[in-house]
Order: C-alpha cells, then structure tokens, then sequence
C-alpha cells in the first residue's frame, strides 16, 4: 500500500524509473513516448547530460543559500539571459518555484504597484471563462475554469470575466479572424466601463491557452487590441506563459509572435524543463522603478525562490535551447506534426479542429464535425485516451470541459523540442491507435447498453 497522497486516490500508476531523450521507462521496462512533455514541462527530454552536468556542479559547490541574505551567480546568470532576449523592457526577474507561485506574485505585484504611485483603489481584476492560472487560491481566483474553482469558491476572492478568444467556437458566419478578434477583445472595454477602470488592476491572459482549452491561440490582432485597451485605461497586462512560453510555441516568449509587450510575465514548466522546480516573473522597468522608488520592498516571498540548484538547471535548460537552435526544430517540428496530423485526422468524424502553434498542438473532439456537437461530457473519452495511449506507450494530455468546464473534450500535445520525424510518427501513428479504440469502446458501451 502506497503512503503518498496521489491525486487521484484509486490511481495504481506504473513507477517511472528512467528516462532518456524523449521517452520515460517504468519499473518493466516499458517504454513510453512522452507526446505532452507530462504537462509541457520536460523540453529538452530526459537526461541531457549539459543539464546533469550543472545541476551536479552545483550541488557540489552550493545547494542553498536563502535570498534573504545572498544572491547566486545561477539566479544572476540567469536573469541576464532571460533578460537580454525579453521583449521590451521585462528587465527583472522574480524567481518563484513554480507556475502557481508566479501567477499568485504577480497578481501581488500589480496591486502593490497601484499602492506604490498612489491608486489604492485599483484592486479589481478582469480574466476570462475558461481561463487557468495555477491551483493556489489567489491564481485560482482569477482563472475562469468552473470545474476547478467549484469546490473552493467559498475561499476564493472574484474575479470578472470576458469571453474567451476561442475562433473556432465563437467566430461567426461572415466574420473574418480579425473581426471577430476584435469583438471579443472589445469586451475587455465594456467590462472595464462597467466595473469603472479606476477600480481595475489588470488583465489576465494566456497568449496561447492551454490544459483547459487546448492550445487555442489568440487570433491575430486580438492581443495588441487588448494592449490598446489596458494602455488606455491605466490597467497593467498581465500575461501568463507558464505553459505556452519558453520556446514551446517556437519563439521564446509566446507573446512575441502576437507582438505585444506586456508589464508582467508569467514563466516555468519549460524555464527548467523539469529538471529542477523553478518559475518567474518577467517584470516590466516601470513596475521595479516604481517598488524601488517607493517602499522599496517588495511584500512577498517564499523560502525556495532562486534556488541555486534550480536556477543552474534553468540556465542550463535555456543555453542549450540556444546553443543547439532548437527553436528551429520546434518550428520545423510543429510544421512537421500538424502535416501528419492533418493528413491522419483532417476528414476524421471525431475531430473537430487541429489547432496550436509550434509544438503545442490541440485536437478537439466533437460528436458530429458539421455542428460541432460535443461528445456528452459524462463519455469519459478523455480518460478512455489516456488509459489506451499508455497502454500503447504514449503520453498525450487529453481532458474535458474544453468548452466551459463541464462540455467538450481535447487532446493537448506538446512534445519535447529534441523530436525528430521519427519520432513525428510514432506519436501520431500511436494516437490514432489510442483514439480510434477509446471511441470503439465508448460507442459500443453505448450500443451494449442499448
């Protein structure tokens, strides 16, 4: 009997062992091809010796030393690369130990920015439905997922909600991408005039949204309309990429293809590509100077944030993305895996869209293509998939209430940045298995029951 709290309590999980380049093997030696880097975290694969090697090193020199007293050469380092290839002006770096911790300091830096130039009534914060920010209770406060925030709503602050830039549900008839881009951005306006925009703090966005929706990206124009907006209404953007950024969607930062700047970014998953814990907050000049100028302190901190060993991992994990070109392969890959998957799934009756950017990919599955009807959310095809791809040596992400938390069901697919072609094939060829027997065994249930 196992003592450890799993998070799902019935779970009897195979134990991982080992890992090499972009497959982990469990205590069989059963082989499995990580299609969702476990939750878009592990980039670089499993046991890049560059990595190993500096993490050693740095156990041997120095495992710790509290932020209240020092600094470390890996937290300076870097944050002098982070910084040097930012957009704008995000000059600083706020470590966290990970996605959670870095959405709940910013949210915590955006209110004490308003307190330090004198705007204490700006305390309001606008997300919207659908949204994931993190599981503590400030980052799951402001994300809109229904499913997650349910159980805890008692204990939750509020959040205010916008719809979702969601083209392929919510784009209409006649409509072109940037129209309806448009239109929904502009109800970031309408919320802020009915809230009063001196009451409101920022905008919480992700640029590419992903476990909850599925990697659905921002139509283009769509962010740089939502920049306008908070730029004219005094509100700080807030953009999180704690899933969608360090290279996953083949540029570093994920905003940089939608050419927006935001005041605050959120990192980690890929930051350290889960070879140590370790997340970030990218903060804007004007928020420093501002902190800096005024109290001078900034009111928060946790006892792991720079963590010498994690930040030697994340400094290594993001040289080696540079040193080896490897968003180059995350581009040619993501061009590479949308082809296969378009040619296996294009015409396939249960697929309703292939979406993604880089190698962050999406699939969502419906009841019938032509009204996009989804499958019942009580089908369980998400977890159908997930049993059947392991069982045939595949990690993938699959996951319900794509629409609004309880309707709709997708397949989030984000492998590491090392994939070759062969690997491209392995994939998909073993996800359509899993799919295609999910969906056999549901719709015969169904038949059976009949």
């Amino acid at each position: 009997m196992s003592h450890v709290f799993h998070r799902h309590c019935h779970a009897k999980l195979p134990t991982a062992v080992g890992g090499e380049g972009p497959y982990l093997y469990d205590q069989f030696g059963k082989k499995y091809f990580d299609g969702s880097c476990g939750a878009a975290v592990t980039s670089l694969g499993y046991g890049h010796p560059r990595v190993v090697e500096a993490v050693q090193q740095q156990v041997e020199s120095m495992t710790f030393a509290h932020t209240g007293f020092f600094t470390s050469e890996p937290a300076e380092q870097l944050a002098d690369l982070l910084a040097a290839q930012a957009p704008g002006e995000l000059n600083k770096m706020y470590y966290t130990s990970g996605g959670s911790e870095s959405v709940e300091a910013a949210l915590k830096m955006a209110r004490q920015y308003f307190l330090e130039i004198g705007q204490p009534e700006r305390h309001l914060y606008i997300t919207r439905r659908q949204s994931y920010h993190g599981n503590t209770l400030g980052a799951l406060g402001v994300g809109g997922n229904q499913w997650r925030r349910e159980p805890f709503a008692a204990i939750l602050g509020d959040a205010h909600y916008i719809d979702p830039c969601y083209a392929y549900r919510g784009q209409q008839n006649g409509e072109t991408e940037f129209e309806y881009g448009q239109r929904m951005a502009n109800q970031l306006e309408e919320k802020l005039l009915e809230l009063g925009p001196e009451n409101v703090a920022a905008f919480v966005a992700e640029p590419v949204v992903g476990a909850t929706a599925g990697a659905v990206p921002a139509v283009p124009g769509y962010l740089k309309r939502i920049r306008e907006i908070c730029d004219q209404y005094g509100i700080l953007l807030i953009l999180d990429e704690v899933m969608c950024g360090m290279g996953r969607t083949g540029t570093l930062f994920a905003c940089e293809q939608d050419s927006v700047i935001p005041d605050l970014l959120t990192l980690a998953k890929g930051l350290g590509a889960g070879y140590q814990p370790i997340g970030a907050v990218m903060v804007h000049q004007k928020l420093f100077d501002a902190i800096s100028d005024g109290s001078g302190f900034f009111q928060h901190g946790h006892t792991y944030m720079g963590h010498p060993v994690a930040c030697a991992a994340a400094l290594a994990v993001q040289q080696t993305i540079q040193d080896e070109q490897l968003l180059d392969n995350v581009k040619r890959m993501g061009d590479c895996l949308r082809h296969h998957l378009y040619e296996c799934f294009d015409l396939h009756e249960h697929v309703g869209d292939i979406r993604g950017r880089g190698l962050f990919i999406g699939l969502e599955l419906v009841a019938d293509r032509d009204n996009k009807q989804p499958l019942p959310a009580e089908s369980g095809i998400h977890t159908l998939i997930k049993r059947n791809a392991m069982e045939n040596g595949l990690m993938c992400y699959p996951m319900s209430g794509t629409i609004n938390g309880r309707d709709g069901h997708h397949i989030l697919l984000a492998p590491p940045f090392i994939i070759n072609e062969t690997h491209v094939a392995e994939l998909v060829e073993k996800l359509g298995t899993a799919l295609d027997l999910s969906l056999g065994q549901y719709y015969g249930s169904i038949a059976q029951c009949a």
